[in-house]
């Protein structure tokens, strides 16, 4: 992921709170190459994090709720304990008119309405007028790790993020266009609040001012087969919330779809700031 500080990491810093302990193996049974080992981001950029939250409410017939923020889009689930979240999505391609735009899509558990964020997923970042594609995992508020993989347009990625107990979490994405996957073992170093799974579109953060970066153009993505605890992200029982990424000026920043089938979304690029 690229860092959103200006700040060139040369080695990596672990946290004395975020123990990382990457396994860099492709995960059992599913016939990919083992993928390398992730690396610090080296440029001032970081995907992943909280939300920030401007509004929520009860939604339509109370079976969703509704929530905005400012740099976060999608669904979130928030009723019960929460122990494995999994979608796939094809990595749309990036459209940049200038530089210093940024997306990311992931799946993740926390977040929403706790202090941490056990995830994984992918991004494209303007660099100039040139997009650049990614892959990572992030344990916040411990720093986001790049994966060294290519990635493309068009690529299609499956995650999953699971609780193994105590601080500990299994992280897995395969980019199956590629042929590559990763399954990362890490350890948050503090209890999980486990209160949240989320599937999101994101418009990074953070300016040097604390403020969220501009959006890139990613077109729409389409984020299918969401499911948190194995059952359909939608499910009324888990209390999903739409998030809904405005600007300051209360505009939406992208549309995403209701849920079909009760997982099934997209999400369209309407503006960057």
């Amino acid at each position: 992921m690229l860092r959103r500080w200006s700040i060139v990491l040369v080695t990596l810093t672990l946290s004395a709170a975020t123990a990382l302990v990457a396994s860099g193996t492709a995960a059992a049974g599913t016939g990919m190459a083992t993928a390398n080992t992730p690396t610090a981001s080296h440029v001032s950029v970081d995907p992943g994090g909280l939300p920030h939250l401007v509004g929520h409410e009860s939604g339509a017939a109370g079976i969703l709720h509704q929530a905005q923020s400012t740099n976060w889009s999608g669904y979130a689930d928030s009723s019960g304990t929460f122990t494995s979240v999994s979608a796939s999505w094809t990595q749309p391609r990036g459209t940049c008119g200038r530089s210093g735009q940024f997306a990311a899509f992931w799946v993740g558990i926390d977040g929403f309405n706790s202090g941490t964020v056990e995830q994984t997923g992918s991004e494209v970042d303007c660099i100039g007028r040139t997009a650049q594609y990614a892959a990572w995992f992030e344990m916040f508020p411990g720093p986001s790790q790049n994966y060294s993989n290519p990635v493309a347009p068009g690529d299609h990625f499956t995650a999953t993020v699971k609780y193994l107990g105590g601080q500990n979490f299994s992280l897995f994405i395969a980019d199956t266009t590629q042929g590559w996957s990763h399954t990362t073992n890490a350890s948050l170093g503090q209890a999980p609040a486990l209160s949240s799974a989320e599937v999101i579109v994101e418009a990074p953060c953070c300016t040097s001012s604390g403020g969220v970066l501009s959006l890139a153009d990613f077109g729409t993505v389409s984020l299918t087969g969401p499911t948190a605890n194995g059952e359909a992200i939608g499910t009324s029982a888990l209390s999903p919330t739409e998030i809904t990424m405005i600007d300051s000026q209360g505009r939406d920043k992208d549309s995403c779809s209701g849920l079909t089938s009760g997982e099934n979304f997209t999400c369209t690029w309407l503006r960057s700031t």
